[in-house]
């Protein structure tokens, strides 16, 4: 893994090793969600890349994540899309405006609604694989379409609306 990154995993070959993860822009009053937070250290630290025109990120579970001997917990799964998802409209939108994820005022989402089925149990021991798709952007809100899948196979479907964070939101701590 590389230095720095808690649960990224940025394979040989992969063009995302190249690049910083949609994460890595947060701005430091933002950077500590438990999903998605490069200063949440004992959160996951998702790391989101594009991948053509849809979102990638790779996720191996902790045994502390079990469910039940075997399998990965649910809740945790959710945490997964509604993190990859945020993150996913938020580098929409940015490329919607042509902007680079660096500029600034800098632009970041909130979860308004996460919707998920569970179509298999996901198993252990197996890296995980996220793929988002913008559905729709539509003033200060995106929707996002997240497949989760696991040695191939689709176990999870989720959808999320995601609202442009206010600009102070984050400061009040």
């Amino acid at each position: 893994m590389a230095a720095g990154i808690k649960n990224a995993v940025l394979l040989k070959g992969d063009d995302m090793s190249a690049n910083k993860a949609f994460q890595d822009y947060y701005p430091e009053n933002v950077a500590y969600c438990y999903g998605c937070g490069s200063l949440n250290k004992h959160g996951h630290q998702i790391k989101t890349f594009w991948d053509g025109d849809e979102t990638l990120t790779r996720y191996m579970p902790e045994p502390y994540h079990t469910a039940i001997p075997g399998y990965v917990y649910g809740g945790m799964l959710a945490s997964l899309v509604d993190c990859h998802s945020t993150g996913t409209a938020a580098a929409a939108m940015y490329r919607a405006e042509g902007r680079e994820m660096d500029s600034l005022p800098p632009i970041r989402f909130v979860t308004a609604s996460l919707h998920v089925d569970y179509l298999k149990p996901t198993p252990m021991g197996v890296m995980l694989e996220l793929r988002g798709r913008v559905v729709e952007i539509r003033g200060r809100k995106v929707m996002v379409e997240t497949n989760l899948t696991a040695n191939g196979i689709l176990t999870v479907k989720g959808l999320v609306a995601a609202v442009l964070m206010p600009e102070n939101f984050g400061e009040g701590r």
